[in-house]
């Protein structure tokens, strides 16, 4: 199974005080399963990390990261222009730059599974590759 990996959702389990902590441990995810974790994603975990626990944690989260078993997917051009037409797309709806590069992303690698706690914003996707997305949990 292919997932990416929705920066909310990481924040929410490196930190047991958010309100999504205990609903994103609870995802079962297997070993052979593919987690893509955007590199635009890192930036904002890394915000939130120093914002609500501190520099330590935002230490610990990067010096984590060559040992994970994510897979790290740096933007294409093709998806920095893709994320502009989104924006505009959904400017009403007040999506973010990280939120939009995913949708890009997750358009051209054809992955339909997002590890997401933001129901309310990746809801509101249609895709170009599925009918909608499979949000997690």
């Amino acid at each position: 199974m292919r997932y990416i990996l929705d920066s909310g959702f990481l924040y929410a389990r490196l930190n047991d005080q958010d309100t999504n902590h205990a609903a994103v441990r609870s995802v079962a995810l297997h070993a052979s399963d593919l987690i893509i974790l955007p590199v635009p994603a890192i930036t904002e975990i890394t915000f939130l990390l120093s914002r609500d626990i501190g520099t330590h944690a935002v230490a610990e989260f990067i010096q984590a990261l060559p040992k994970s078993n994510f897979i790290l997917e740096v933007p294409t051009p093709e998806d920095y222009e893709r994320s502009a037409v989104i924006l505009r797309k959904y400017d009403d709806n007040n999506i973010d730059f990280v939120d939009a590069c995913i949708v890009a992303m997750v358009e051209r690698l054809r992955i339909t599974k997002i590890l997401t706690v933001d129901r309310r914003h990746f809801s509101v996707f249609r895709p170009q590759h599925c009918e909608a997305f499979e949000l997690v949990p």
